[in-house]
């Protein structure tokens, strides 16, 4: 089958674009949101629309504040990110937009604070979320193979399925820091979710790949071990693609006719979802038959 066939390729190509999002993390880094880094959010509509740059220019006279970040969306809402306001300040900068567009033209739509030692523990809850999660993945998957010894012991499917998982939530974490250091957008709670998803979502289909294989070897026997995970990821593709497709079509979906809000998450998420659907069927199990050959083939 092609996928065992050209598997050097698959490989290669999974190595580079772990290595390309890599060279992005480090280079740009992250544009932590407000959820992680503490500040003050307001978000507002105003029937005369002003620019960005006449808000912020009216903030910083009237408010004697310095935005952080100003941004319009598509539905004509204002959000604007402040350091850590006091309730005072607050106050004076809804007034000031009050003040200069009557307050029937000024609708707020949501606004809150979140203090910098919050941020900071949210950031330490998230990595130590993705972490647990890795963790509980592998050892499930090594409690459920267990029965599998020979060719390759089902400690190495779970290391081979977290090899799979790292590079589908690092394109997407490379992407992402790319589109912040561009400020197109910014790391909030909803990207950690977003890659919560794709760990679930991609495991599964890798774990249906690795179930197929381990039935195949107890029909054929593991002598063959190339030959037993061609089959099985034949045996599987067209579930695979199909399922993954059906929820591409759904993200696609929400990404051009959804919210501002949700856009950004959808994208996380269909990125995820096809690097996690690449990395199930190029990469897991050509990864399996690379550390046979390498430790267990005689």
């Amino acid at each position: 089958m092609f996928v065992v066939k050209y598997s050097k390729i698959w490989l290669s190509l999974g190595v580079f674009f772990v290595v390309a999002s890599m060279i992005s993390l480090f280079v740009f880094g992250l544009n932590l949101g407000v959820d992680f880094k503490g500040g003050s959010v307001l978000e507002l509509s105003i029937e005369d629309n002003p620019s960005v740059d006449e808000l912020k220019g009216l903030i910083k006279e009237e408010a004697k504040l310095d935005t952080i970040s100003l941004t319009q969306n598509e539905d004509e809402v204002y959000k604007l990110e402040f350091k850590a306001l006091s309730p005072e300040e607050n106050d004076l900068v809804i007034s000031s937009l009050n003040k200069k567009y009557e307050a029937e033209s000024v609708k707020i739509i949501s606004k809150y604070t979140i203090s910098p030692s919050i941020g900071q523990e949210l950031q330490q809850r998230a990595v130590f979320a993705i972490i647990m999660v890795l963790i509980a993945i592998i050892g499930f998957i090594t409690y459920v193979f267990k029965g599998i010894s020979y060719p390759v012991p089902s400690l190495y499917y779970g290391l081979v399925a977290i090899l799979a998982l790292f590079h589908d939530i690092i394109i997407p974490i490379g992407i992402f820091s790319y589109l912040s250091y561009l400020k197109i957008v910014e790391i909030d709670t909803l990207f950690i979710i977003a890659l919560l998803s794709i760990l679930g979502a991609s495991v599964n289909d890798t774990i249906v790949i690795f179930d197929r294989i381990r039935e195949n070897i107890r029909k054929l026997g593991g002598d063959n071990f190339e030959k037993v995970v061609a089959k099985s990821i034949e045996e599987t593709l067209t579930r695979s693609i199909n399922t993954t497709l059906t929820i591409l079509f759904i993200l696609g979906a929400i990404i051009f006719l959804g919210g501002e809000t949700v856009k950004f998450f959808a994208i996380a998420l269909f990125i995820g979802m096809f690097f996690g659907t690449y990395s199930s069927i190029f990469l897991a199990s050509p990864m399996l038959i690379y550390i046979y050959k390498k430790k267990f083939k005689n």
